[in-house]
This record gives structure tokens, C-alpha cells and sequence, in this order.
């Protein structure tokens, strides 16, 4: 999960919400530039997360707070979960799997070396070439899909993240499946626009529903759990406009 320090307790944001958020963003790329597939790879955007179930975790860090997901680090990977959601992934189909198997590949990748994650990649490098050639497309066209999926996360990341640099300085997304690199950054009235413009209409709102905790420290990941569950929910959006400068 994402957690954001507020004056009183934390901001919490889960991953599957992260997710919808990166999928709404996608949904307003301008069509006639958007990758193959387009509403499949919306699908799988919505849904790259859904291995993640905070309530089911641990989610407590060393000093009793809820822990980032960037605290994670040194956390053992489960390559049967990861297996579980690839494969769960394919009652969505074959594209989103794909997309859903290239994603666990990238960030598994720097754990090659051992027996369970190069076993695991291998599979993946399998799967992949099966089921492009079960959809009749090449390699590129897969990662082109792929390029879009991560500059969506990534987008949405940012904003989950609070990464918006004050005084509308710019900030890389990174560089999308067209090959561009794109810019974004938040306006003096709050508004907030990318550069170059690369969405289908010139204003639109995007949301993210987060927790609010007002306690700082738990005794227990139950008592974090269960605040978790009854805390008040707070909507966050954000307006992006084509910015006239």
C-alpha cells in the first residue's frame, strides 16, 4: 500500500485503488495514438495489482507504523502468488495475462541468480512467446503495450505519491509506447497538465480513494487491520488540463 504522512495519522492508499487510478488515466489517451488493444490494456492496467491484499498482509513496519510499499525491499518473493496471479489473470484473457507476465518478469528481473527466480523468468519468457503467438503480434507490439501500461502506472504513481514538485516545476513521467517522453506538473491554481499534451480532451478529472488513519502508532498488524477496515474513506481527484503555455 501507499502511505502518506498527514498532520494527524497517515494517508493510505491501496494498490488495487493505485491501479484504477492508472486505468483512468489511460482511458483518456487520444485514441488515434493509443497502443493496440487499447481497452484490454486498460483492463490489464486496472488490474496489474490484484496480487496485492493489504488486509491480508503485514503491513506494519518496525516502529508501529503502516509500511510503504517502498519498505518492502528485503520482503521474500512468493513466486507461487506470483504464478497464481498470472494465471488468474487469464480469465480476463490472454492480452491481459500477457501484459500482467511481462510486468512480474521486469520487476523480478534483478533477482535473477538464484534457482526459484531464474525458474520463474524462464516461464515467463515462455508464456510471453506462447501467447503473443497465440494473438498473432510481434514482440514490439507487446512491449509497445506494455511501455503504455508502465507510463500509466507511473503517472499515477506520482499523484498517489504526492511527487507533484512545488511551483510548477516539471517533473519526467518517463518515456511512453510512442516513444515520447512526457513531462508533467501542477499549475498555480492546481490544475495539472502534462507536456506534450497526449489526452483525448482538453480537461477531465481523475480520482483515488484513500483511507485516513488518525492514529500514529499500532500495538499490532491486527489493530492496524482493523482500522484499516472502519477508517473513513476520503476521495482525492486531480484536473489535468492542456496547459496554454
Amino acid at each position: 500500500m501507499i502511505v502518506n504522512a498527514t498532520q494527524n495519522g497517515w494517508q493510505v492508499i491501496y494498490h488495487r485503488a493505485h491501479a484504477l487510478l492508472a486505468a483512468q488515466i489511460a482511458g483518456q489517451w487520444r485514441k488515434k495514438d493509443a497502443p493496440p488493444r487499447l481497452y484490454e490494456t486498460v483492463a490489464a492496467i486496472s488490474h496489474h495489482d490484484d496480487l496485492e491484499r493489504e488486509w491480508e498482509e503485514n503491513n506494519l513496519n518496525k516502529a508501529g507504523a503502516p509500511k510503504d510499499f517502498t519498505q518492502d525491499t528485503d520482503q521474500e518473493t512468493d513466486y507461487h502468488s506470483l504464478r497464481r496471479h498470472i494465471e488468474g489473470s487469464l480469465y480476463r484473457g490472454r492480452w491481459v495475462a500477457l501484459l500482467v507476465s511481462i510486468h512480474l518478469y521486469r520487476l523480478n528481473l534483478a533477482k535473477s541468480g538464484t534457482p526459484e527466480a531464474d525458474e520463474f523468468l524462464a516461464e515467463q519468457l515462455e508464456n510471453q512467446k506462447r501467447w503473443r503467438e497465440d494473438l498473432g503480434i510481434s514482440e514490439d507490439e507487446a512491449a509497445q503495450a506494455y511501455d503504455f501500461l508502465q507510463w500509466c502506472d507511473r503517472c499515477s504513481l506520482i499523484l498517489c505519491q504526492q511527487e507533484l514538485p512545488a511551483d510548477e516545476r516539471r517533473l519526467e513521467i518517463s518515456k511512453a509506447h510512442d516513444g515520447q517522453d512526457y513531462d508533467i506538473k501542477q499549475l498555480e491554481n492546481g490544475l495539472v497538465t502534462v507536456t506534450p499534451w497526449c489526452f483525448q480532451d482538453d480537461k477531465f478529472t481523475v480520482n483515488v480513494e484513500t483511507t485516513v488513519l488518525s492514529q500514529v502508532k499500532y500495538e499490532s498488524n491486527d489493530e492496524l487491520t482493523e482500522a484499516l477496515k472502519n477508517a473513513p474513506r476520503k476521495l482525492l481527484e486531480w484536473t489535468f488540463v492542456k496547459d496554454a503555455a
